[in-house]
């Protein structure tokens, strides 16, 4: 079954402490595990105030489909972060990789 990763690199420069930083998380992964019904988590700098590394990743049994989905997911995140996304990067994986 092919997986979809979909890694987005966030500089959050508003943020003034972690508690400014989880809200922007916490309001990004809601909306999007409620639009795609996807995994969302935080991969990296959990105790930086300004940075993040977010995952994404869903599954699907089309390929076609995934690929069009992650890419929904990506332009979603880029609506959603603004000025704050820094970079993302989309990866594909197959059963045994």
């Amino acid at each position: 079954m092919p997986v979809g990763l979909l890694t987005l690199d966030i500089h959050i420069s508003d943020a003034q402490s972690l508690k400014d930083k989880r809200h922007v998380l916490r309001s990004l992964k809601d909306r999007l595990r409620a639009h795609f019904n996807v995994a969302v988590s935080e991969l990296d700098h959990q105790e930086v105030w300004q940075r993040s590394r977010v995952g994404v990743v869903t599954i699907s049994g089309d390929v076609k489909h995934l690929e069009e989905s992650v890419q929904a997911i990506a332009t979603e995140s880029e609506r959603i972060l603004g000025r704050d996304l820094v970079s993302s990067q989309i990866e594909y994986f197959e059963d045994g990789e």
